[in-house]
């Protein structure tokens, strides 16, 4: 009983201290829609899109059940990245500030999005961004 108390309590502290901790940007996710809010992967109107950084490197996207799209590994920067979205229905850029933070862990945070491009509107909604493409 005494060796399974010291073992824990030697698995707490080594645990517990020290150990480098590491807060990721949080996720962004668009919602593609058209005018009449129908989104736009659901009803089979867009079928290729890609998003580039702008030194060309493809950024992973994910889709999720309810047909949005979550950029990945985006914001784990200082300073401003610019951003082209491209598919089959338009294009249009958006660039992302991010800033590192300095909390209980070392990390980045995502503190500004803008959006620019003409026949599209943006609304910042829970959790995602609704994107009306028209």
């Amino acid at each position: 009983m005494k060796n399974i108390f010291i073992f824990l309590l030697i698995a707490f502290i080594f645990t517990g201290c020290g150990e480098d901790c590491y807060n990721a940007p949080q996720t962004i996710a668009f919602k593609l829609v058209n005018a009449d809010d129908e989104n736009l992967i659901t009803n089979g109107t867009l079928i290729a899109y890609s998003i580039k950084d702008e030194n060309q490197v493809a950024i992973q996207l994910t889709k999720t059940s309810d047909d949005m799209i979550i950029l990945e590994n985006v914001g784990a920067y200082n300073g401003t990245k610019n951003y082209t979205f491209q598919s089959n229905v338009k294009a249009f850029d958006f660039s992302i500030q991010s800033s590192e933070f300095k909390g209980g862990c070392d990390g980045y945070q995502i503190n500004k999005l803008t959006f620019t491009g003409i026949g599209i509107d943006v609304t910042d909604e829970k959790g995602y961004y609704k994107i009306v493409l028209q």
